[in-house]
């Protein structure tokens, strides 16, 4: 495949549901581009946690350069908005030797941060802020789920719904302020303009080939070793990196909640549930342009021909 340069400092966007392939895609991309990856995966940062997370291989990483990979240790907090700041610095620092950078992950908020920049989010007060975490604690998640339903329902039909810390912060900014929690991750501020061009792919297959391969995906994980992965942090279950799926289900089963059979198949449910939401927030997305994974010609192509107005 003949090398490509584009006229113009572009930032390569991939985005989709979870096991659809960006991965493979953009390292595809990155290699035709002699450019790097920046990833925009909020687990894929935390050290301990490769093979949950999906983290890409040794192998892949020899081939092209990643960034924000396996570099946090698990206990550390690190959020939409820090990543933000952080990324937009290296993407900057990191166009003065490539004309092309690419961006990928399903993390759409973390996405949103270096794409668009986030809103300032309102203090809250700290009162409201353990009123929360206590009724979390002693009246169970599907209790809040059901209260955000009804403050916020659009980040709602979003949100990692098996993501406690995501469901009280949603309803601490709706409770404190009176305003939906989406108000403040959708507003657009014109300072936050980019100094390059943003090119933004999106990739989706048939619904019944992606749930297959999210199931077969988990299967491999176990094959792997994630119920040693998850032993290994089950003294930091608590911690925010910790509260995600494949992970919580594997605690349950440690916990003796049920069986390692009923683990792996809530993993399965709760994969394929966050992958809709995923797809759900991304086709909201005028400006994504969509693809089959596995459509390498027509997505550079595309990307040329943007590239080039």
């Amino acid at each position: 495949m003949k090398i490509k340069q584009l006229p113009n400092r572009c930032l390569i966007v991939v985005v989709g549901p979870t096991a659809v392939g960006k991965t493979d895609l953009c390292i595809q991309i990155a290699k035709y581009f002699q450019t790097e990856i920046v990833s925009a995966d909020s687990r894929q940062y935390y050290q301990g946690m490769r093979i949950g997370t999906a983290q890409p291989t040794m192998e892949q990483r020899h081939q092209v350069v990643h960034h924000f990979i396996d570099c946090f240790p698990i206990d550390t907090f690190y959020s939409a908005g820090k990543f933000g700041q952080e990324a937009l610095e290296l993407i900057n620092h990191l166009f003065n030797k490539h004309q092309s950078l690419i961006l990928t992950g399903g993390s759409s908020l973390y996405v949103q941060a270096v794409c668009e920049g986030l809103d300032a989010m309102p203090d809250i007060p700290i009162a409201l802020r353990a009123c929360l975490n206590q009724r979390l604690q002693q009246e169970g998640i599907e209790v809040l789920r059901q209260e955000l339903a009804r403050y916020d329902p659009a980040y709602y039909q979003v949100v990692d719904l098996n993501n406690p810390q995501r469901i009280v912060r949603a309803l601490e900014i709706c409770l404190a302020t009176g305003k939906t929690y989406s108000a403040y991750r959708l507003r657009n501020n014109p300072s936050n303009v980019r100094p390059f061009k943003i090119i933004k792919i999106g990739l989706d297959l048939d619904r019944k080939l992606l749930y297959e391969r999210i199931d077969e995906r988990v299967d491999q994980m176990v094959e792997q070793g994630l119920l040693e992965e998850v032993t290994a942090l089950y003294p930091y279950k608590t911690v925010h990196a910790l509260q995600t799926v494949g992970y919580q289900e594997l605690f349950g089963y440690l916990d003796n909640q049920y069986s390692l059979e009923e683990a792996i198949s809530l993993i399965k449910r709760n994969t394929r549930r966050y992958a809709k939401r995923q797809l759900t927030w991304f086709r909201k997305q005028t400006d994504i342009q969509w693809f089959h994974p596995n459509d390498l010609e027509a997505i550079l192509a595309y990307i040329n021909q943007v590239a080039s107005c």
